[in-house]
């Protein structure tokens, strides 16, 4: 069997990694103020995520460098992307009642440890198990709807408190279950969220009534999965 050359998945590996460099621009962004730049950093970063993998696949880099974990990669710069970032953003942003930022931001940073340590967190068909701290769209759902502080950090509490709850949320690009309706709203919202990055925080009427629009789709998607009913339309 010919021998694969290491320097694609050397390649690879380099590419997860600038996960993390993209990480810490999105911090130095925050530490600013220029948070519509600083989410425009981790949306590189989600854009690398999303590429890692399959790049990964057709290079057989397990196979070819095992003693690098791609999983582990993944989950430390998930673990920076997805929250140490946002909870900063949070810190540094004023979204919450005073005196109450550091509580939040170390409710993020603590409860989503448990998700990432949970070996049982996804599902074969595309679903997690517990809320997926998802702390960076609910940092931009934050910014773009702008409620109430007392709004904000009742859903840090709530949504931490979900992290151990055996809710099943979706991923919105490879759960199966309604798929292309997923999808469509998926790049709808997208379109939006681009654009509000642009033009600046808050989001216009049309932009907010598009994700929240979104949020109960995905909420909506998640209850029935729960249920049980979105693995019965899978099967038809």
């Amino acid at each position: 069997m010919k021998q694969r050359s290491i320097w694609p998945a050397a390649a690879v590996h380099i590419f997860t990694a600038t996960g993390a460099v993209l990480g810490f621009f999105a911090l130095t962004a925050t530490a600013r103020g220029a948070f519509e730049t600083a989410f425009l950093w981790l949306g590189a970063a989600l854009l690398v995520d999303g590429l890692d993998g399959p790049l990964a696949r057709y290079f057989y880099v397990k196979q070819t460098l095992p003693r690098i974990s791609g999983e582990s990669l993944d989950l430390v710069i998930d673990y920076m992307t997805y929250v140490i970032v946002p909870a900063f953003m949070l810190y540094e942003a004023d979204l919450v009642p005073a005196g109450f930022s550091g509580i939040a931001a170390g409710a993020i940073m603590l409860t989503s440890l448990f998700h990432f340590a949970d070996n049982h967190s996804k599902t074969t068909d595309g679903f997690f198990v517990g809320f997926p701290a998802l702390w960076n769209l609910f940092l931009l759902y934050a910014f773009v709807l702008q409620p109430a502080p007392e709004l904000v950090l009742a859903g840090v509490a709530l949504f931490s408190v979900l992290t151990f709850v055996p809710l099943k949320w979706g991923h919105p690009v490879r759960v199966r279950a309604f798929r292309w309706v997923t999808l469509t709203v998926t790049a709808i919202w997208s379109v939006a969220a681009i654009a509000v990055l642009l033009r600046g925080f808050p989001g216009d009427l049309v932009t907010q009534v598009i994700f929240a629009g979104a949020a109960v789709y995905y909420i909506a998607l998640s209850l029935t999965r729960t249920a049980g009913l979105a693995a019965l339309n899978e099967t038809h």
